[in-house]
């Protein structure tokens, strides 16, 4: 029973890692996803890790905010990145943050840190898994209310992330953390 409980909590993953091969090799074939799950399945097995507790919960309205929200950052990003680059007059300015996220899930601290990655302007540095910390380096950094308008910003990416794909009691717990 536990094995059945672990291979169904698995079975997202093992579908993204098919949906990526058959990505990789640009055909949608039976042939693709057969040798797709075969490689899901080396993958797996000879990589092994431990198994990634999802929390089987997605909210869609959470989750398509957030990607027109991000796409708009990558978008903003990308401009504020250009105009810092032609803009003789003044240097950006950076700096390295440290953000405590509110909750404790690798999972959740793994999609914040590659969001806030993607979007131009920022990076992440490092990581401090034990004590759920991102440092994050930024440019366009002139200000403590520059640094504390980009941790709130990593900070709302969280709680987009936690609303989107977070257990429910992910969402409780971010609903006591003050911000």
């Amino acid at each position: 029973m536990n094995a059945l409980k672990t291979l169904w909590r698995q079975l997202p993953f093992f579908v993204w890692l098919i949906a990526l091969w058959m990505l990789l090799w640009g055909q949608f074939t039976v042939l693709a996803a057969l040798s797709g799950l075969v490689v899901a399945l080396v993958v797996t097995r000879v990589f092994r890790l431990p198994p990634v507790e999802l929390s089987g919960r997605i909210n869609l309205w959470w989750g398509l905010a957030y990607i027109v929200q991000f796409l708009g950052n990558v978008v903003l990003g990308s401009l504020t990145v250009a105009w810092q680059a032609i803009d003789w007059r003044r240097q950006p300015g950076s700096a390295i943050i440290a953000v405590r996220l509110g909750t404790d899930d690798d999972l959740i601290m793994t999609h914040v840190g590659v969001t806030a990655s993607l979007i131009p302007g920022s990076l992440v540095v490092h990581t401090d898994r034990d004590n759920h910390i991102l440092y994050l380096h930024f440019i366009g950094v002139r200000s403590q209310d520059d640094v504390e308008k980009h941790r709130r910003g990593v900070l709302r990416w969280e709680e987009r992330i936690v609303r989107a794909v977070g257990s429910r009691a992910q969402v409780e717990a971010l609903k006591k953390v003050s911000r």
